[in-house]
């Protein structure tokens, strides 16, 4: 029996790249920087996880001489693309993938328990919850695990281990909904059944880790395996 389910954000909730990319590139111009990261780009830059260290990794692979980033230089800058991106949010452009918001009714509806364990931080959670329910973020989840939480993102176990822990759950009792490789090679190294629905970043990711795959949450397969019928209100 499902006793919980535990939702990675960015990509599995809403396609919430899009809207990080542009926050990024806003952020980047402002600070004077003649960096700019296409789609095509910031898809690859996804298989770092963690704004700040996909920062760090973009300008590790600049071939021009340049003065680099520091540490703190990037954690600045980091901090204000999270207040560009909750801004984007606030402006309500944003919206719920397929099937999520009707999965998630069904769930609090039927005592089984939510989560969240994401590499992303906690404002940032904060903003998305509030742009797509407009209600605080621990009024549809119990449990929040971020990335600003644990000393190693995902593909680490870290985050699963701490949505787990405040849940007071075995992996047994739960799955975790992704939709990238890294997501899915967390939650698997935690011992947590995963089921996989990739977004349109992530679409050519290697999820075969995987113990269901689905192209988005209105897939029949999900209510097989919560043993009910989800109506879609």
């Amino acid at each position: 029996m499902i006793r919980a389910l535990i939702f990675d954000v960015d990509g599995t909730l809403a396609e919430t790249e899009e809207a990080h990319r542009q926050a990024f590139n806003v952020t980047f111009k402002q600070a004077g920087l003649d960096w700019h990261w296409s789609k095509e780009l910031y898809r690859d830059l996804l298989k770092v996880t963690g704004g700040k260290e996909r920062m760090n990794a973009y300008q590790a692979g600049l071939t021009q001489a340049r003065p680099f980033l520091n540490e703190a230089q990037i954690a600045d800058l980091h901090q204000q693309k999270t207040k560009r991106y909750g801004q984007i949010l606030a402006e309500g452009r944003l919206s719920l993938r397929p099937g999520v918001e009707t999965l998630i009714n069904h769930a609090r509806n039927s005592g089984i328990r939510l989560a969240i364990a994401t590499t992303t931080n906690i404002p940032n959670v904060n903003a998305l919850i509030q742009c797509c329910w407009n209600l605080p973020a621990h009024e549809v989840f119990e449990v929040i695990a971020a990335g600003d939480e644990v000393d190693t993102k995902k593909p680490a176990p870290d985050v699963y281990l701490l949505a787990l822990e405040r849940l007071g759950l075995g992996p047994q009792d739960c799955i975790a909904i992704e939709d990238s490789r890294n997501g899915v090679l967390s939650a698997k190294a935690a011992k947590i059944p995963v089921l996989t629905a990739p977004s349109w970043y992530t679409s050519g990711d290697d999820v075969s880790k995987s113990d269901w795959l689905v192209e988005n949450l209105t897939d029949p397969l999900i209510a097989q395996l919560l043993g009910t019928q989800l109506v879609t209100a």
